[in-house]
């Protein structure tokens, strides 16, 4: 399992998961018409690649400008599997990427560290070019 590459849609995030250097990026917005049916095989290439991993160091990279009710839902479904992967003896970093004039953004970024406190987490009051 090298990688999964998804081009962003207007309504999609692009979805890069670099697993062999354990580096993955979600960027753009998400709000597809059914969150379920566009992450629900991103979460299944996560976790089966979470499976192989053992005592590594992951790093995770969410620079989401809008989510909807239904992505997140589903972030937190794959939020979950990299805690899990953090309980199990992983290292993973979450670096939360948001515009610092966001206030939901940033909230929902303090909600994810209270929630997954296995996960290290970074926060970045700017989101990437």
């Amino acid at each position: 399992m090298d990688t999964m590459f998804i081009a962003p849609t207007p309504t999609s995030p692009e979805v890069d998961f670099r697993f062999t250097e354990d580096e993955l990026w979600l960027k753009g917005e998400s709000f597809p018409e059914n969150a379920a049916a566009f992450y629900l095989p991103v979460i299944e290439s996560l976790r089966a690649y979470l499976d192989q991993r053992q005592g590594v160091s992951i790093r995770v990279h969410v620079a989401l400008a809008y989510f909807n009710s239904s992505s997140t839902k589903m972030l937190f479904t794959l939020f979950d599997a990299l805690d899990q992967a953090a309980q199990a003896g992983n290292r993973v970093e979450l670096h939360w990427y948001y515009d610092a004039e966001d206030e939901t953004i940033q909230e929902f970024g303090e909600e994810l560290r209270l929630d997954f406190q296995a996960l290290t987490f970074v926060e970045h009051p700017e989101l990437p070019a």
